[in-house]
């Protein structure tokens, strides 16, 4: 809400099936503006809405690489996860009063086949007002940037199949992609990261980004902490908005035509 208010960031993401988005939703919207606040469809590591026998028999979603694995050999239950992202839809749309600005998911989820058909038909209801994130950046400039290019590679080859069903269905969609990095290893400052994001970054790029205030209750749900306070720093520095200024740059919420 601090880097929307300073316009720092110009989007974000909500976990509509976290416990916390019926008492944050309001206080979001009031702040949000122009800002593209949109649904992270949510399938990994936390709590259903609703039953799962097949995908969340435990009551908890699997791991993440247990799920991308079964969507990349198309072993999802597709109709038990249908379900749930209309659940999520449902209970963003309940507290925040409107339809989500965009859809994208945690770990990237909404990515994997069969869920990114049913991500991208969920748009497409909103009559091209919402719209898709994709992962996808040239592998050129992945390898230019030289930030993490095995990850950024490996989520940008998902984004191929999203933007090919976008297109057939006329919803929007991002126009380049970065932010991947190594949140533990690379030792770099992140400034120095972002200076190689906004390189050559087009219209519509977007670039992601994890800030936030680490505390015990974010560390009992998520295991990464520290670096959300680290790019929260440096976003509300005077440093982010002058290397935009240089990239020849605006942050801006996407525009969709």
């Amino acid at each position: 809400r601090s880097l929307i208010a300073t316009r720092r960031i110009s989007a974000t993401s909500v976990m509509a099936a976290s416990s916390f988005w019926p008492e944050e939703a309001a206080s979001l919207r009031a702040l949000a503006g122009d800002a593209n606040v949109g649904l992270h469809v949510t399938l990994t590591d936390q709590t259903p809405l609703g039953t799962m026998p097949q995908f969340a028999p435990s009551g908890r979603f699997p791991p993440m690489p247990e799920v991308h694995k079964a969507g990349l050999l198309r072993r999802l239950p597709l109709d038990e996860i249908r379900d749930e992202m209309e659940r999520q839809l449902a209970r963003f749309i309940d507290h925040y009063g409107g339809p989500p600005a965009h859809i994208d998911g945690h770990h990237h989820v909404h990515q994997l086949p069969g869920i990114r058909d049913i991500a991208v038909e969920i748009a497409a209801r909103f009559g091209g007002r919402t719209w898709v994130r994709s992962c996808r950046e040239r592998p050129s400039l992945v390898l230019k940037r030289a930030v993490a290019p095995s990850k950024a590679l490996l989520i940008g080859a998902l984004g191929r199949g999203i933007e090919r069903r976008a297109q057939r269905f006329a919803v929007p969609f991002n126009n380049g992609f970065s932010g991947a990095y190594d949140f533990n290893a690379d030792p770099r400052a992140f400034g120095q990261l972002c200076a190689a994001f906004v390189r050559d970054a087009g219209d519509n790029a977007l670039i992601m980004c994890h800030p936030g205030h680490s505390d015990s209750t974010l560390a009992a749900l998520d295991r990464m902490t520290d670096a959300r306070d680290r790019e929260h720093a440096y976003f509300m520095c005077d440093a982010w908005p002058k290397l935009v200024a240089a990239a020849g740059l605006e942050i801006g919420p996407l525009r969709v035509a």
